[in-house]
């Protein structure tokens, strides 16, 4: 047993050999010869059974063991192993959300960049647009004054006249508002809220890109609808650049009617279809694939990046974006974001 389990099977097997001849020499009869007499064979037949039963046995619990031992090793390389890979994918992990957040950060810098480029070029519309409400103010305070300075004072006008300077100081600080939203460098505010606000805010600041260009403005706003969950901001850009995009069209374009209609609705259950659709140019068939890709711009000052920031917002928010012809003529470009209650982003918030 020991000659098996210190040296395996092959040792085993001389020890019982060397067993077998020492037991037929000293035990069996006749003793001290190796001749065996046939009244002795069942016993030494007994023998050699047991001695190879125990070599045997004790050989292939040395194996066992050993193979035990090996497997152990293995085993424990092996979690050395899967440790080392799981600390590797960690710190690539870390380095995946250090880098999904330096892109993140990229694209809300860029996008805040190419709203105030659009921004720029609405610049003296918007300068029209606050200087409306300002002169009101003027006007309506001139005139509370004249009806305050008459003998007797006629105090139902005068109160009139400075109800209208509220309002029209109202509408001056609305507009002002919607400036530094688009203007304002934050991150994404996920919030409930009114995409038919949203839109009369935006066209509160195009209304005098509209009248310089000669466009006929038609809306078509569904009453009650449910309120979105996204960035307000953001999802003005998206409308913003739509309209200007719209009102290009309709500039570059022949002396049609120019007229641009911006309608929202609900599109099946739990998605909002906002459409801004132009009576330009329309869509160039053989670009109509690339005109949402980065770069890509039909416009000799373009730089390629509104539309492609748009599909980028709208997809951030769980929605949809892209552009078909118009009928008779022109584009139409729509999008859908999620209602409020069904909302989910891709970036997992809401």
């Amino acid at each position: 047993m020991f000659s098996a389990w210190f040296g395996g099977f092959g040792s085993g097997l001389l020890a019982i050999a060397l067993s077998f001849l020492t037991f037929n020499y000293y035990f069996v009869a006749p003793s001290h010869t190796l001749i065996i007499d046939v009244k002795e064979l069942p016993r030494v037949f007994v023998f050699v059974l047991t001695a190879l039963f125990a070599g045997l046995l004790s050989a292939a619990q040395r194996s066992t063991t050993e193979s035990l031992k090996r497997a152990r090793d293995e085993l424990s390389g092996t979690v050395q192993e899967l440790k080392r890979t799981n600390e590797a994918l960690q710190a690539e992990n870390a380095e995946r959300i250090r880098a999904d957040d330096a892109l993140r950060n990229a694209q809300a810098d860029l996008a805040r960049v190419a709203r105030l480029t659009t921004m720029g070029e609405l610049t003296a519309s918007i300068a029209h647009e606050v200087n409306q409400p300002l002169m009101a103010v003027v006007t309506n305070a001139d005139t509370c004054l004249r009806w305050l300075t008459k003998d007797p004072p006629d105090l139902h006008e005068a109160r009139e006249a400075a109800e209208r300077i509220v309002g029209a100081g109202h509408r001056a600080g609305d507009i002002i508002r919607t400036i530094r939203a688009l203007a304002r460098k934050s991150t994404p505010e996920m919030t409930r809220f009114d995409v038919n606000s949203a839109i009369s805010d935006v066209l509160t600041l195009t209304r005098g890109e509209l009248q310089r260009h000669d466009v006929t403005l038609e809306t078509d706003f569904t009453a009650g609808l449910e309120p979105v969950l996204g960035d307000r901001a953001q999802m003005q850009q998206v409308i913003l650049n739509l309209i200007v995009n719209g009102i290009e069209a309709m500039t570059a374009g022949a002396h049609h009617p120019r007229v641009l209609r911006i309608s929202s609705r609900m599109a099946g259950p739990g998605n909002v279809l906002i459409a801004v659709a132009d009576t330009g140019t329309g869509l160039d068939p053989t670009k109509v694939a690339y005109i949402f890709d980065a770069f890509f711009t039909t416009k000799p000052e373009g730089m390629g990046m509104g539309l492609s920031i748009c599909r980028s917002i709208i997809e951030t928010h769980g929605g949809r974006l892209w552009a078909s012809p118009n009928s008779p003529r022109g584009s139409v470009f729509q999008f859908t974001v999620p209602a409020a209650a069904n909302g989910i982003l891709n970036d997992g918030t809401g």
